[in-house]
This record gives C-alpha cells, sequence and structure tokens, in this order.
C-alpha cells in the first residue's frame, strides 16, 4: 500500500527536479558515506547532532556518581546499598553496550 500523499510527493520532486534544485549539491557523484549500523543510520546521526549520547554512555556515568558516593560514604549499610547497585549497574552497562553495538 503507497502512502497517501504519493501522487503530492512526487509532483513535488518532479517540480523541484524541473526547477534544478537538486543540480550542483555537496557531494553528487560521490558515493554515500559508510555506516555501521545502516537500519538506524538516520536515528544516529539525528541523535548525535542533538548532543544525544548512547545509553551504556549514561549509565557509566551514573556508575562514576555511585563510586564517588561510595568513597565518600562511611555508613556500612549504605555502603552495601551502593555496591548492590553497582554491582546491577555493571550489568546495564554490559546489555547496553551490545545493545548499541548490534
Amino acid at each position: 500500500m503507497d502512502h497517501p500523499l504519493i501522487d503530492l510527493i512526487s509532483a513535488k520532486i518532479a517540480e523541484a527536479e524541473a526547477r534544478g534544485d537538486f543540480d550542483n549539491l555537496p557531494g553528487a557523484g560521490k558515493p554515500l558515506p559508510q555506516v555501521d549500523d545502516p537500519e538506524n543510520a538516520l536515528l544516529n546521526r539525528l541523535t548525535r547532532e542533538a548532543g544525544g549520547v548512547p545509553e551504556f554512555v549514561t549509565l557509566s556515568r551514573q556508575l562514576a556518581a555511585l563510586r564517588q558516593e561510595l568513597r565518600e560514604t562511611a555508613d556500612r549499610d549504605r555502603r552495601q546499598e551502593i555496591m548492590k547497585e553497582m554491582s546491577m549497574m555493571d550489568v546495564r552497562i554490559d546489555l547496553a553496550r551490545k545493545a548499541h553495538l548490534r
């Protein structure tokens, strides 16, 4: 099933071609850049341009904060809680890293 606006879209593209809007574009005649993840290339580029970071980076920052808190905490119960959180965070980072590489 075609997009309901396919005819309008095609007409607009044809008009732009007739006006020469696509002539002399940067990169014309050059191969498209290679990407590691073609299915998500656009999403990855938009995320990068918007200043986003992969989940494993965010989680790694949280882990660093937990390590800092552990160094500064003398309370034995809180230290145990932090170590449990760090353990879980390591697993989450590993899973996020693997998902990012897919």
